[in-house]
């Protein structure tokens, strides 16, 4: 069965309201109600389009688009042990590697715990800075290796706890927790050695997470 190849219309909105959950949508979805699909890819079309232009892609409309497509395809291995979020972020990460794989230049490696964004020379991010703290903070994550940048993202911007990252990233909760440890202490290495100094609201753990966390707000797509 053919499911929705793209966003809901407002027609979709209305007739699945923001009451139905992505349960009763998904359910429906798969007795073959393609409105429904619509409606819960909709409902999660700014996130995609967050996601990925976070990752400064050229080619964020195809990537959405080919994420929502895998999960069509992949819909009734979804087991509801996990939010139907989580599941659909565990597809945009792998979608996400499947593009730098395949636009990498000629014998350019591509190692997720590696290669970082600023390897891959990719766009700059000056678009999506809101203001000089927000531009550096995007710099110091497209420095650090991919697979350390998205578990920062979604940790942080994503609201993803320690369970839903271990199911995305497909890796024990104690290792998700043994990374983040890592991953947040080389972007605030880098942020320190870009700036010549710590900056004292930053300097302790806490500090730094509330500053990170207020860069929410500056993400694309949120309201």
């Amino acid at each position: 069965m053919r499911g929705p190849a793209q966003p809901a219309s407002a027609k979709y909105r209305l007739e699945y309201p923001a009451v139905a959950t992505d349960l009763e949508l998904l359910d429906r979805w798969r007795a073959g109600d393609l409105a429904a699909g619509n409606a819960l890819f909709d409902r999660y079309f700014d996130d995609m389009c967050r996601f990925f232009e976070n990752k400064r892609c050229h080619e964020v409309e195809d990537l959405v688009q080919s994420t929502f497509m895998a999960c069509v395809k992949s819909r009734d291995r979804f087991r509801e042990q996990s939010s139907f979020r989580t599941y659909l972020f565990s597809i945009a990460r792998n979608q996400l590697y499947k593009y730098f794989r395949q636009n990498r230049r000629h014998g350019a490696d591509f190692d997720i715990g590696v290669t970082s964004l600023a390897d891959l020379e990719t766009g700059p991010v000056t678009q999506m800075a809101r203001d000089d703290e927000h531009r550096a903070l995007l710099n110091a994550l497209c420095t650090l290796p991919l697979d350390q940048q998205l578990l920062l993202e979604m940790y942080y911007w994503e609201s993803m706890d320690i369970v839903d990252l271990a199911e995305i990233f497909d890796i024990a909760p104690a290792t998700v927790r043994t990374r983040l440890f890592r991953a947040r202490q080389m972007l605030r290495e880098t942020l320190a050695k870009a700036a010549g100094t710590d900056e004292p609201d930053k300097n302790s753990a806490e500090n730094f997470d509330a500053w990170v966390r207020s860069m929410q707000d500056a993400q694309p797509g949120k309201p």
